[in-house]
């Protein structure tokens, strides 16, 4: 058998359809030669929570099985345990940003087969870069404005269709109205100081399951790729989406774009910004920097 293994499941990921697949990730892994406990997390939090406490008592795999938020927590328990343990990903959310970035088969099935033949044959851990946001850590990217507003909107809508919610998110976005904050952006390789629709750290290529905010992004170089987007109007933010589905917007005139290592962005009102789709407090400074190879994934 294979070194023992944690698995936690998040049973409200993909608005709740993630629940019914769990028994099963749970077998395919023990089938596959995995010596597997198996938890479910019961709130908002407890992810984080039960991540933190299994590597700090020196668990050294840990799966989770969730979307990009579920990863969210695990990222930022492992790093407040200090440990260095394992962990693997089971794509079982309604984007997969980060599972995308990194490679994954985004069947669920499939994946969990092929992480349990990883964990049998002892297969070295990749280093993957972690980013880091005031107080808080994130795997795939942090986005300041329109695209906090659109994960908003979205969060809120509980029809089990995917990552269509983020094409929804945009539609009621756009109805309400476009916000164009003054931001001040300061990086080795930017600065900008107006108003802008976006600041977008990106760690990994996708933003919202079909949107290629980053498309040269990667994981293990250190950098962060910064997209900022200046003021548009709502005709032109529809122009603008099918260029962001094909990763084609990078050139466009109203695009800023830098690679950073670390960056500053500030604002006169506390404004949304959301880690991995996870909305945060509003704020009026980010201090947002890259931590190479921070996290071990399997």
């Amino acid at each position: 058998m294979a070194k023992s293994a944690c698995l936690i499941t998040n049973p409200a990921a993909r608005r709740g359809l993630a629940r019914r697949n769990a028994d099963v990730i749970a077998e395919i892994l023990r089938t596959g030669g995995v010596d597997l406990e198996h938890v479910e997390s019961e709130s908002p939090g407890d992810v984080e929570r039960k991540v933190r406490e299994l590597a700090a008592d020196g668990a050294g795999t840990i799966i989770v099985a969730g979307g990009d938020g579920t990863i969210h927590e695990a990222v930022n328990g492992l790093i407040a345990s200090q440990a260095d343990a394992a962990l693997g990903l089971i794509p079982s959310g309604s984007g997969n940003d980060f599972a995308k970035a990194a490679g994954l088969d985004l069947d669920w099935r499939a994946e969990t087969s092929k992480l349990a033949a990883r964990i049998s044959s002892r297969r070295a851990a990749r280093r993957i870069d972690v980013g880091r946001c005031n107080d808080r850590y994130f795997a795939n990217g942090v986005g300041i404005g329109i695209d906090a507003i659109v994960t908003d909107y979205a969060r809120r809508i509980r029809l089990p269709i995917g990552d269509l919610v983020y094409i929804a998110g945009l539609v009621r976005a756009l109805l309400a109205g476009i916000v164009t904050p003054e931001l001040r952006i300061e990086c080795e390789t930017l600065s900008h100081s107006g108003n802008a629709t976006l600041a977008n750290a990106a760690n990994g290529n996708w933003l919202g399951g079909r949107f290629m905010i980053a498309p040269d992004a990667s994981l293990t170089d250190g950098l962060l790729d910064l997209v900022v987007a200046l003021p548009v109007t709502r005709r032109r933010i529809v122009e603008l989406v099918p260029l962001l589905l094909r990763g084609t917007h990078i050139d466009e005139p109203e695009v800023q774009f830098a690679r950073a290592s670390r960056l500053r962005v500030t604002c006169d009102i506390p404004i949304p910004a959301h880690l991995d789709g996870e909305l945060q407090t509003a704020a009026e400074v980010f201090d947002i920097e890259c931590i190479p190879g921070a996290l071990r994934l399997l």
